[in-house]
């Protein structure tokens, strides 16, 4: 079974977490919704989340794909941390999926992941980044990079990302159910 590991921090958006664990969920992968603090955290919209684990508790474990919600402040949060910086690094460097949505695609620039690649993001989110070639796209792969722009896109990034782990059946399966 695939696994996938989504990050939430304090501020994160929370519907574009829910949409990514609910979407990977149906599509059989094996989610591990990991908060940056003990506890529950509260959403950039206010709705409080209680992750599943912590960061700490599996920074060590091997992943198929690592996730990140947007949000603000969630995204400055993400990004002011050394462990995610890290973190994203090391599963990129092991060929793995690295997705990001909304402002978080700022968070794999800063990490430098995405020199030279293309990506969306959140309007503005990776305008100081000059060296990302950025696109208008709803969902932007490069290579086993994914970006998407905001929660208007959530539901199609995260039905790309059930097809990327788990097959274009799969997707199918998944978006059916979905009555879209």
């Amino acid at each position: 079974m695939k696994t996938a590991l989504v990050l939430f921090a304090e501020g994160s958006e929370e519907l574009e977490a829910i949409t990514i664990v609910n979407i990977l969920r149906r599509g059989g992968v094996n989610v591990t919704f990991a908060g940056l603090n003990d506890g529950a955290l509260r959403g950039s919209r206010g709705v409080v989340l209680m992750p599943d684990t912590t960061l700490d508790a599996i920074s060590q474990n091997d992943f198929d794909m690592i996730v990140l919600p947007g949000g603000q402040p969630g995204t400055n949060n993400l990004k002011a941390d050394a462990r995610v910086l890290k973190l994203v690094q090391r599963i990129e460097q092991q060929g793995k999926y690295v997705a990001a949505i909304c402002a978080a695609p700022s968070v794999l620039a800063s990490a430098g992941l995405l020199d030279g690649k293309q990506a969306t993001s959140f309007p503005g989110a990776l305008n100081p980044f000059p060296k990302v070639k950025h696109q208008h796209a709803s969902v932007v792969e490069d290579g086993k990079l994914i970006t998407s722009r905001g929660p208007g896109t959530a539901m199609d990034f995260a039905l790309t990302l059930v097809e990327r782990l788990a097959g274009s059946a799969k997707r199918q399966e998944v978006e059916a159910g979905l009555q879209r």
